[in-house]
């Protein structure tokens, strides 16, 4: 097993002759319209992944975790080594991998498609690289049967791909993977070809396997669900920078801004156009008339931050706005029944904003009343408002 050491990793893609000359127009069509991206462009070539920087701990289970295009596969085919470092250094262990072939660095990877052998067996697909490594057929047998049966597969183990579901296909993959004992596990979106109850079921199976096989995880997703259920850690990337780097419950609780904020959490965090006030020497915020005070904790993180008034994003989960009797009016424009909870979208202060309702101690008349075009109003408290900064988008108490 190894901890890896990212310094200062950098990948850029050298402009092609195409990228550096604009596409002519065919006769009667439109000029080709540049394509916008948020990748920044040098002399060199595209930067697809910028100075990206962390110590991953033996045994760690790591998810990298953005929208598509934000370099989180990029990193992770570095790893492995199967695009080339531009700047900076990899070490697996104590060892710089940078000029290291990938079969010499010890590591797996399972990829999105399963990339499994047609022709073979799932047998001969998870025997295959150990044979390559002349590993005696006694030793393979053992390791085989050992991997098939943490993945419950066994009675898969004479049929080929083509007669095994995706979830069956996907564990065939990881398979292959554990077999090898390799010192660093690396998973690229692996449950993104499945159905929403298989993604539910595979993800409960890649909990139990690393608590069997204790080895290094880094684990590549776009899927939040998937992050915050499976990391130890975070790491949310965005246009080939890292923007944060915590466990779950940090990223949730403490985003650092409002990328972090409106890409964790599922519904997203609402955002309003507030005002931060100071009374009698508390902080406050000020919205659609109402104000509600600050918990101690976010006060003193404040004024350790010496925070001034201003004018703020203010943003609020959808689970901790609750209905009231006063507070900030809002019209109903969608209610989604979700059984236990109502999924409710209105609109309050120009904003579109979603609220998650608890029915258990609702009437179905008070359900009833939610209707499209009806007036309502909600209120939160002070310990769930997050204040970001309005020209930086940075959380005012990081």
């Amino acid at each position: 097993m190894a901890n890896l050491s990212l310094r200062n990793i950098k990948k850029i893609y050298p402009h092609s002759e195409e990228t550096k000359k604009p596409k002519k127009a065919k006769k009667g069509e439109e000029p080709a319209q540049e394509k916008k991206v948020n990748l920044q462009i040098t002399d060199k070539g595209v930067v697809a992944v910028q100075e990206f920087s962390m110590e991953i701990q033996d045994k760690e289970f790591i998810v990298l975790v953005g929208p598509s295009g934000c370099g989180k596969s990029t990193t992770l085919r570095m790893i492995a080594g199967l695009e080339e470092i531009t700047e900076g250094e990899l070490y697996i262990g104590d060892r710089l991998v940078n000029d290291v072939a990938p079969k010499d660095r010890d590591i797996a990877m399972v990829f999105q498609n399963y990339a499994l052998y047609p022709h073979m067996t799932v047998y001969d697909n998870m025997a295959f690289s150990l044979k390559l490594q002349k590993i005696s057929k006694e030793e393979i047998d053992k390791r085989v049967r050992e991997a098939a049966e943490i993945l419950d597969i066994t009675q898969y183990l004479k049929r080929k791909p083509k007669a095994l579901s995706g979830g069956q296909r996907q564990r065939v993959a990881i398979g292959r993977a554990i077999v090898r004992n390799p010192q660093v596990f690396l998973m690229d979106e692996p449950l993104s070809n499945l159905d929403a109850k298989l993604r539910n079921q595979m993800r409960a199976e890649i909990i139990k396997l690393r608590s069997r096989i204790n080895t290094t995880f880094i684990y590549v997703t776009h899927d939040q669900t998937e992050a915050m259920t499976l990391g130890d850690r975070i790491v949310i990337m965005k246009d080939g920078f890292i923007q944060q780097i915590g466990t779950p419950q940090e990223v949730f609780n403490h985003p650092y801004n409002l990328f972090v904020a409106g890409f964790i959490g599922s519904p997203q965090m609402n955002m309003f156009d507030a005002q931060l006030v100071k009374e009698n020497g508390k902080y406050a915020v000020e919205l659609g008339g109402v104000t509600v005070e600050l918990s101690e904790e976010k006060q003193q993180a404040l004024a350790a931050n010496s925070v001034e008034p201003q004018a703020v994003v203010l943003g609020v989960r959808p689970e901790h706005i609750a209905l009231a009797d006063s507070g900030v009016s809002a019209t109903v424009d969608v209610h989604e029944m979700m059984g236990s909870s109502i999924h409710l979208h209105v609109t309050a202060q120009g904003k579109d904003v979603v609220m998650v309702v608890s029915t258990m101690n609702m009437t179905g008349a008070q359900i009833a009343s939610l209707t499209n075009g009806a007036e309502v109003q909600f209120a939160f408290g002070g310990n769930v408002c997050h204040l970001f900064d309005k020209e930086t988008g940075i959380n005012m108490e990081a």
